[in-house]
C-alpha cells in the first residue's frame, strides 16, 4: 500500500512540469518575429528588377526596431534608405529599390517583435 501511495506522489509533480512545459513551449516558439516568405523569394532567381523588397513575418513588428537594407553585387546599399514597417500590415518589412541590374543582391534584415525579442537575418536573391 505503501508502495503504491509513492508512486502516485511522485506521478503529480511530473504531470506538473510536463502540463507547465506544454503551456509554456508555444508561447517560446512565438517568443521571435521570424520570417515567413519574402518577395523576391530567398534564393531566387527572377527576370527584372523588383520595384521594392519585401518580407512578411509570422509576428508583429515594432516598427521603431526593424530596418531593411539591399546591397548590390560589389556590397554597395542599392536600395532608397527607407526601408520601414508597414502601417497597414504589421507584419511586413519593405523598402524601395531603383532599377537593378543583373547580379546577386544581399538582403539583411534587423526586427524587434512587439513583446521586445530581436531577430536578424539576411538572403539573397539573383537578377539573370
Amino acid at each position: 500500500m505503501k508502495a503504491q501511495a509513492t508512486t502516485s506522489a511522485l506521478r503529480r509533480p511530473a504531470a506538473l512540469l510536463l502540463t507547465l512545459c506544454l503551456l509554456a513551449g508555444p508561447s517560446g516558439a512565438r517568443a521571435h518575429a521570424s520570417p515567413d516568405r519574402a518577395d523576391p523569394k530567398v534564393g531566387s532567381t527572377i527576370t527584372g528588377s523588383p520595384s521594392r523588397v519585401r518580407i512578411w513575418f509570422d509576428s508583429d513588428l515594432e516598427p521603431a526596431f526593424a530596418s531593411i537594407a539591399v546591397h548590390g553585387p560589389g556590397g554597395a546599399k542599392v536600395d532608397s534608405g527607407h526601408g520601414h514597417a508597414d502601417a497597414s500590415d504589421p507584419k511586413l518589412l519593405e523598402v524601395d529599390v531603383p532599377y537593378l541590374a543583373p547580379g546577386t543582391y544581399r538582403v539583411s534584415w534587423s526586427v524587434v517583435a512587439r513583446d521586445g525579442h530581436r531577430t536578424s537575418g539576411d538572403y539573397t536573391f539573383t537578377i539573370k
